[in-house]
């Protein structure tokens, strides 16, 4: 067969793929209750014993702990994954220093900081009764992060290769850490205390938050925060 030919049995076959798959979905959807309670009773029969008032922390903690352990995993893999690709997707130090930063920029960035850190604390902390936890306060502190870094403001200069894997990390170690505690006191991986429930999910969101934060910042620059590893290594030459 001609090579225009095997392209346009491969696009034929892929389209027939996916439009048994969109109908398929489209039937799918079709079947679905047009009013479904869900869950929300039982999270509210047993919301006393998560050690916090918001439903969605203690879904996300406590009722389904291991899909969020899971997806913390995840984002550490996808970060690593991003940097074990190359250096090429990172952003080039040089290249953006090249011009310096707006003053308007670095002047703005210098007074919302402080502002940033303390919003996210409140997010982090606001989230055991109301809306918020470690994912918005994550997010809000890696946006500072990129701030930071269009700024050319160096924040990451003192962090090192280990330091950052270890952050990164913090919140897949502190559910081990803390599942393993509950897994001596109930003997149930996870299954947190009623009594010690508000400060074990406190400790996971704490580190998931710096973890989330770091993460986001380290894709956003090619899979690393320290500024040593994102400038291109020196050219040395030869000794005649």
């Amino acid at each position: 067969m001609k090579p225009s030919r095997i392209r346009f049995a491969e696009t034929a076959a892929m389209g027939l793929i996916a439009t048994v798959v969109v109908c398929c979905l489209i039937a799918a959807i079709g079947e679905m209750p047009r009013a479904a309670n869900g869950l929300a009773s039982e999270v509210d029969l047993h919301l006393s014993l998560t050690g916090v008032q918001n439903p969605v922390t203690a879904v996300l903690i406590n009722f389904r702990g291991y899909d969020t352990f899971l997806e913390l995993a995840v984002l550490v893999l996808a970060v690593w994954g991003v940097k074990a690709i190359g250096s090429d997707a990172a952003h080039d130090r040089e290249d953006s220093t090249a011009t310096p930063p707006s003053i308007v920029l670095t002047g703005f960035v210098r007074v919302v900081g402080p502002v940033v850190i303390v919003i996210a604390g409140y997010l982090l902390w606001v989230g055991g009764h109301s809306p918020g936890g470690a994912f918005q306060a994550g997010a809000v502190l890696a946006a500072l992060g990129i701030l930071l870094d269009l700024a050319t403001i160096e924040w990451s200069t003192h962090i090192s290769e280990r330091s950052e894997r270890c952050l990164q990390v913090a919140a897949v170690a502190g559910f081990l850490v803390v599942g393993t505690s509950s897994l001596f006191l109930n003997r149930t991986f996870l299954e947190f205390p009623p009594e010690l429930a508000s400060t074990f999910t406190l400790a996971i969101e704490s580190a998931a938050t710096l973890s989330i934060a770091l993460i986001l910042i380290a894709l956003y620059r090619g899979g690393g925060i320290c500024v040593a590893r994102l400038l291109p290594p020196p050219v040395r030459e030869r000794s005649k």
